[in-house]
């Protein structure tokens, strides 16, 4: 019973952190029709801003019950500064080319990214440990958890419902589905289709940024980190679906649970386990459990 608490448990953190972390690369490509190769570069943006904030205001007297506050502004201002500026300043150049080069040139502004963040930021770990170490601890069945961790949790409910019911019940949400479908009669009906274009790739990298802000209380924060998300991204968003939030969200439980069940029944299984269940799913599934449907143009 303790093991299956255990699995149940670590799962589900997983999952948030992978969900959280996944969303804005799968609702970019959802709009956009882009492989965005450089959210890896935002989620290691939102993780040195928020470490480097934290330990900042934290060093200088501050209380580090307010340190929390510091994670959703360190993503908000490093996703939207990082993301305009890579949307209009490169990306807007690129619509209507080849996939294949949009992922070359995402890709390139990865490694832009990887290399600011060193510029900045230096070589170093930087541990900011203070906002998970304040909440303590919580007991399930006798093996103790942070709280930090349900906190995440709670933090991926409410971005995906959040989600959910901007592009489902909202007029904005409406007019965005319109703009998926069809950009080019979108156009002709009067929709601002550049400026939903840039609205979804700045949220989009807040997303993205959010997810390494949120996790920087729990890892060390250093070189590496933005390369090793993007794949597991990518390995969520496949399985879900590409451009499906509700598929990144079961993608994200999915891979949580795989990692769970190999860590405590068979670790060495822990490498290729997350890759073997995507494989298992693309071989019944080839686009995903809820890939979006496209409509063909003739």
């Amino acid at each position: 019973m303790q093991t299956a608490v255990a699995i149940s448990v670590d799962g589900l953190g997983f999952a948030a952190w992978l969900f959280l972390s996944s969303v804005g690369l799968t609702l970019i490509y959802g709009v956009m029709r882009i492989l965005n190769i450089a959210h890896g570069g935002f989620y290691a943006l939102g993780a040195y801003s928020s470490a480097w904030a934290i330990g900042l205001f934290v060093n200088s007297g501050g209380a580090v019950v307010y340190s929390f506050l510091l994670i959703p502004l360190a993503a908000l201002l490093a996703g939207a500064i990082a993301g305009l500026l890579v949307e209009r300043g490169i990306l807007r150049y690129m619509y209507g080319r080849d996939e294949v080069l949009m992922v070359l040139v995402t890709y390139a502004i990865f490694l832009i990214l990887e290399d600011a963040t060193k510029l900045i930021w230096g070589t170093e770990s930087y541990v900011a440990w203070q906002p998970a170490f304040h909440f303590g601890t919580i007991d399930v069945m006798d093996i103790p958890y942070t709280v930090y961790k349900f906190i995440i949790m709670a933090v991926a409910l409410a971005v995906g419902a959040a989600l959910f019911l901007v592009l489902n019940k909202t007029r904005v949400g409406k007019l965005l589905l319109v703009v998926i479908e069809d950009r080019e009669i979108s156009g002709a009906l009067g929709i601002n289709v550049t400026l939903f274009f840039t609205v979804t790739f700045v949220v989009g990298a807040i997303l993205g940024a959010l997810g390494g802000a949120i996790s920087a209380p729990e890892i060390s924060v250093l070189p590496g980190i933005g390369a090793e998300i993007i794949v597991l991204s990518f390995a969520v968003i496949v399985i879900g679906g590409m451009g499906s939030i509700g598929g990144a969200m079961l993608g994200a439980l999915i891979v949580g649970f795989a990692r769970a069940l190999s860590v405590h029944l068979y670790p060495p299984a822990e490498l290729f386990s997350i890759y073997l269940v995507m494989a298992a799913v693309l071989a019944v599934k080839p686009y995903g459990l809820f890939a979006l449907a496209e409509s063909r143009k003739i």
